[in-house]
């Protein structure tokens, strides 16, 4: 029998490391996001789109060499009247033609730049678009660490706020219950019956709605993942409650301004606009290229005549027929310096120049925006984390105080002293200081994650080690 026994436990404990082996982790879930998110996939392609200006931008600066090549074929016939003086007066006499020709060409050109100050403009400014498309590449990456933790702990809140509306609906069911059965008996009056019954109303219907929030939180977390998940795990009652390292909000913002991928990616997006105007600028300049053509041309034809005859002997109006054969074979080569000067473009030259100047102003415009957002971020995302420390300590006695005023409600309702609505009060409070109390924790975790993306520095190192906080004994339902 005890053999049974242990072979029976063994069993249990095995389905319930298989149960809590399927809890799904953060950083699971991110590395899941990381390969389904079509919006890093588009970042990572507009980072390949970027990393294409380099070598086209080179590609300016090499030979440029053209074949072209043409066939023609040509056919020609008509007819005329000429006219022929004899000693009869004047005599038209009838002439025709039919013939055509086969004719082919190709042409070797090539160029190659000398000077060109777009150009070379253009190639400088490549690096730093290639530098930017990094840059915005991780900003996509941090972006999706913080976009999954948000709603990977919105689920988890979801769940809390779930699963204290159904124990409501529980607690509420058997107080209602209670209540019935003690106005059967006189005990009560029929006013208890009724808050018993409008609580256990309220509660269900914040069960609906409860289980609506949870779908939701689940479906966008899906929109990330492509999949769904049904367990997760969730921060232990040991969550480690630590002041950001330095304790200075201002070294903070200062980091922040000085590291923020949004931030970085204005100010290239600055330097760009600047050499848009350099390069719009080189319309006006005289531009060098070395030219060199090499041509052959090959023609060969045949038309036949008929004409009045040249000798001068013949009758009059007599005609002969006459054959003409052509061909020829032509080559060409020529090399020399181009040298060109813009002299008139229209306005268009100088309409390019202005609109860049504009576009270098709306970035440092922009640029003076994301400063002043990143400042804001920073400081928002340190006061925070220390807000949030003080709601979790304080929320945890309110907990443990609400439990213990729970206690001694329901003891006091069983001898008389407290009515069901002071029941019913007293465990809502409880619910709701469970739910703020879990929330609270999630969201002291995210204001950790929104200061290191604020400061630049976040990575998935800070996933694992926030990982790590997650009690892999408990799963939520």
């Amino acid at each position: 029998m005890r053999q049974i026994f242990r072979v029976f436990l063994s069993l249990c404990f095995a389905l319930l490391s298989m149960h809590q082996a399927s809890a799904t982790s953060l950083l699971e879930v991110y590395q899941s996001a990381l390969i389904s998110d079509p919006s890093i996939r588009e970042a990572e392609a507009n980072r390949m789109v970027a990393y294409e200006q380099k070598p086209q931008a080179r590609s300016q600066f090499l030979p440029q060499l053209n074949l072209t090549g043409n066939y023609l074929t040509r056919n020609r016939n008509g007819d005329n009247d000429q006219v022929q003086y004899t000693e009869n007066g004047l005599v038209a006499i009838p002439t025709s033609f039919d013939g055509g020709s086969d004719d082919w060409n190709f042409d070797v050109a090539l160029r190659q730049t000398l000077f060109r100050w777009d150009q070379y403009q253009t190639y400088k400014q490549a690096d730093k678009v290639v530098a930017k498309a990094d840059v915005d590449y991780e900003i996509a990456r941090q972006g999706l660490m913080l976009k999954v933790s948000e709603r990977y702990f919105n689920v988890l809140a979801a769940k809390d706020t779930l699963g204290a509306a159904e124990a409501a609906l529980g607690a509420t069911a058997r107080q209602l219950e209670q209540a019935e059965k003690r106005f059967e008996v006189g005990l009560i009056a029929i006013t208890d019956v009724k808050e018993a019954q409008a609580a256990y109303d309220n509660t269900t219907a914040a069960v609906i709605a409860g289980k609506r929030q949870l779908a939701t939180a689940l479906e966008m977390l899906r929109e990330l993942t492509g999949e769904y998940y049904s367990e997760f795990q969730k921060p232990g009652d040991d969550l480690p409650l630590a002041i950001p390292a330095p304790q200075d909000q201002q070294a903070w913002v200062d980091t922040a301004l000085q590291q923020n991928l949004s931030l970085v990616s204005s100010q290239i997006s600055v330097d760009i606009a600047r050499d848009g105007i350099t390069i719009q600028r080189g319309g006006h300049y005289p531009t060098l290229d070395l030219i060199a053509n090499y041509r052959l041309d090959d023609s060969s034809g045949k038309t036949t005549s008929v004409g009045p005859d040249p000798d001068p002997n013949a009758p009059p109006g007599s005609t002969v027929t006459s054959t003409f054969e052509t061909a020829q074979n032509v080559t060409s080569d020529l090399i020399g310096i181009q040298f060109t000067i813009p002299i008139y473009s229209g306005g268009g030259t100088s309409s390019r120049v202005s609109e860049y100047v504009y576009r270098h102003r709306a970035a440092k415009e922009g640029l003076e925006r994301v400063m002043r957002e990143t400042e804001r971020t920073a400081r928002d995302a340190y006061l925070g984390i220390m807000a949030e420390m003080a709601r979790v300590r304080a929320l945890k006695r309110a907990t443990e105080s609400s439990q213990t005023a729970l206690e001694a409600t329901e003891a006091g309702f069983e001898v008389g002293t407290r009515t069901t609505v002071d029941v019913l009060t007293s465990r809502r409070t409880l619910f709701d200081a469970e739910t703020n109390y879990a929330r609270a924790r999630y969201d002291y975790i995210l204001n950790i994650i929104r200061l290191k993306q604020a400061a630049g520095i976040l990575n998935e190192e800070d996933l694992a080690r926030i990982n790590e906080w997650l009690d892999l004994t408990v799963t939520t339902r």
